[in-house]
């Protein structure tokens, strides 16, 4: 796995209320003194209208501001950071929000949140560190959540460290490569050097719950408590059910189309399943052709399994069958989620009966668990008997006409039912 340094896209994110120091903090510890350096190719701040306007004045005044002489005083490489990476939370009537003081307040500022760290983390060619050092209590706490609920194995969350004076002096903002004196305040201030200021970043261990969420969450804008409630449901009794006409399955109370093609293999291996009987193994005689007997059931026999014949067989062929398994697999994840999934996919079994080390693959769902629509199964070798067909009607027609597809467009998502 790649190290979240080695991402084109490497992303800063943080909360910020009136005294925006983190941000330089946690960039001089993050970029100058950890090795190896994360440099942030972006920084955004999510912050209220109040926290907006110390965060532009004191970080990004073209001559001032204390990113720029960040940036320069330590030759860092060019950081997208503009007032456009600077995040309000708005209300519910969409009005920036000068600070939060209500439940309604805090659940504007939850949305708002858990919506940007979705969309970040969609990026697979993104690493995200995320600081939970500024702003309210409950901002930083909503950011760290978010992360849990999203995060990825590159992402990170850190909590910044500065000693004493420095920490909560205003004039201070991170350590400077030259002499900077900067004055406590009071009639008795004293003076301190910048140079000699510790700035630790501590990391913050958290559990990652995004292989556990529904692809839904992932893909729209929900709200916080939504994502929350799709983390934490109970997730329901293993149950696959197959219904042949329509290249339907239904696995964890989740109901989807499959790619025709697709779904004779995996009706294949669930008949299997459901018998007691193991999956098949890659050198195995006779399952390209116990697959396309599977492939013909569904489409019937009209010709349309003749003419694709050409095309199903290869597909499956003993010395090509990880591309067929791989393919089965993604649909799963697709729809169900990577958790979820687990159960379902085709998964590596026993050794096969063979010299080489060859394996079964196949579904370790328990036979009761597996149910397929229009009958009773007879085990693999039933496949080569034709399944009962009803009497062809124009309703029945369009239903095949929609299901049935050939072998070339199979690869192509079909959208939710």
């Amino acid at each position: 796995m790649k190290e979240p340094q080695d991402y084109g896209r490497r992303v800063f994110l943080a909360v910020t209320g009136l005294t925006p120091q983190i941000v330089t903090e946690t960039l001089y510890a993050l970029a100058v003194k950890q090795d190896p350096p994360f440099v942030p190719t972006e920084v955004r701040i999510i912050t209220t209208e109040e926290g907006a306007k110390p965060a532009e004045r004191l970080l990004l005044h073209p001559k001032e501001g204390w990113f720029h002489r960040l940036r320069k005083d330590y030759d860092l490489d060019p950081i997208a950071f503009g007032p456009q990476n600077i995040h309000v939370v708005k209300d519910a009537d969409g009005q920036p929000l000068g600070d939060i003081r209500s439940p309604q307040d805090n659940e504007c500022a939850a949305d708002t949140i858990i919506d940007i760290v979705r969309g970040l983390t969609n990026d697979d060619d993104s690493a995200l560190h995320v600081s939970i050092a500024g702003g309210r209590k409950t901002m930083g706490y909503l950011l760290g959540h978010a992360l849990t609920l999203y995060g990825r194995e590159q992402d990170r969350l850190s909590h910044v460290l500065v000693n004493a004076p420095y920490e909560t002096h205003p004039d201070f903002f991170y350590p400077t490569p030259k002499p900077k004196t900067i004055r406590t305040l009071g009639p008795e201030g004293r003076a301190y050097d910048a140079r000699d200021a510790k700035v630790t970043l501590a990391d913050v261990l958290f559990v990652r719950l995004r292989d556990g969420l529904s692809p839904e969450m992932l893909d729209v804008t929900v709200s916080y408590s939504a994502v929350v409630a799709d983390a934490t449901r109970v997730p329901p009794p293993l149950a696959l059910k197959l219904d042949p006409d329509r290249c339907r399955v239904t696995a964890g109370g989740v109901s989807f189309e499959m790619p025709a093609a697709l779904f004779a293999t995996y009706w294949m291996l669930a008949e299997r399943a459901r018998c007691g009987k193991p999956g098949v193994y890659r050198f195995e005689e006779g399952v390209p052709m116990e697959r396309y007997r599977y492939y013909r059931r569904i489409v019937g026999d009209s010709g349309k399994a003749d003419r694709a014949k050409d095309a199903v067989l290869p597909i499956i062929r003993p010395r090509n069958f990880n591309p067929d398994k791989h393919k089965v697999n993604r649909e799963l994840v697709k729809w169900l989620g990577r958790n979820r999934a687990a159960a379902y996919l085709i998964k590596k079994q026993g050794r096969a009966p063979v010299e080489d080390r060859v394996h079964h693959f196949g579904l370790a769902l328990p036979p009761e668990a597996i149910q397929i629509a229009d009958g009773e199964i007879n085990g693999p070798e039933d496949a080569s008997r034709s399944r009962a067909k009803p009497p062809r009607t124009a309703e029945g027609k369009a239903k095949r006409r929609t299901s049935a597809q050939m072998p070339k467009a199979l690869d192509k998502p079909r959208a939710p039912a």
